[in-house]
């Protein structure tokens, strides 16, 4: 099988040419488990398909496992890495894509540099999704403090048990679920243990489909710091929803402008959110091949 391995801001995937490279479904699961060891395979985040659809409205379909091999709706680094195959494999020559992911849209720009190469990709995340049966997450009761004209059982600065303590947590779906945590002023991200704390998060009653969780430090108006615990996966360089939720969760606490710097473990996502429940969330990032290859399965 013919691959590419490519990674936005480190959360790196193999990625295959689904038209080209017919995987039976049922062996799907498997095969990601498989090329995602980063002992006895390629070594990865995941693997996405990038498949053709017989749809005029939609150019190319995204197709994502996490490194578990189970299903996941929605990648932001990955999409944005799919925008940039196609365009750089002479899929198309179009630099402004509709992607489908788990049936969702996604509309995407791109930046071609001198090479006629993809450097960065800017991408229409859709409105984000606050109601918590729709996130979804479990939760009694109503956030103390919700912003006028948010959905009134948002989960916003809400209160969770895990790993022994309390945290503040505000709950987003970015087509997946996401749980945001500020950490407290006394608590260095650098330092914290996310191995033993990510777990309590994605498995946590409250989440009935598990989910991705982001510890942030605010540094300024226009600036945070995160790490982040991807479901399925555990902890990665980078998450491209997981930046956009954290944008969403930093402008509906109060913490920062619409415009925020996320920085990850592997580089920067710039992501604007103008706090209308009904307005997209705008991620921009980096795209990179690493390399090409072919292995045996």
């Amino acid at each position: 099988m013919n691959f590419t391995k490519m990674h936005g801001c480190g959360n790196d995937y193999v990625y295959i040419d689904g038209g080209k490279e017919i995987i039976p479904q049922e062996k799907k699961s498997e095969l990601s488990r498989l090329v995602s060891d980063r002992h006895f395979g390629i070594g990865s985040d995941g693997l996405i398909f990038i498949n053709p659809v017989d749809d005029e409205s939609i150019d190319f379909e995204m197709e994502m496992y996490n490194a578990d091999g189970s299903r996941s709706e929605m990648c932001g680094n990955g999409i944005r890495c799919v925008a940039k195959y196609v365009y750089d494999h002479r899929l198309t020559n179009k630099k402004q894509l509709t992607i489908v992911s788990a049936g969702k849209k996604k509309f995407i720009n791109l930046s071609v540099g001198d090479d006629d190469t993809v450097d960065t990709v800017k991408v229409d995340m859709g409105a984000p999704i606050l109601k918590a049966a729709e996130v979804p997450v479990s939760v009694s009761g109503s956030s103390a403090k919700i912003p006028q004209g948010i959905p009134e059982d948002a989960v916003v600065d809400y209160p969770i048990t895990a790993a022994g303590r309390e945290w503040h947590m505000t709950c987003v779906s970015m087509g997946n679920p996401h749980a945001v945590v500020f950490l407290a002023d006394d608590m260095d991200l650098e330092t914290f243990d996310i191995e033993h704390i990510g777990p309590q998060f994605e498995n946590h009653e409250c989440f009935p489909n598990r989910t991705n969780t982001e510890f942030v430090k605010v540094d300024d108006r226009g600036n945070v710091h995160m790490r982040v615990w991807e479901r399925g996966t555990g902890e990665t360089l980078a998450c491209g929803t997981g930046c956009c939720a954290t944008t969403v969760a930093c402008v509906l606490n109060g913490h920062t402008d619409a415009t925020v710097n996320v920085h990850v473990l592997g580089g920067i996502v710039t992501c604007t959110w103008v706090g209308d429940p009904e307005s997209s969330v705008i991620m921009e990032g980096p795209a990179t091949t690493v390399f090409e290859g072919t292995i045996e399965i």
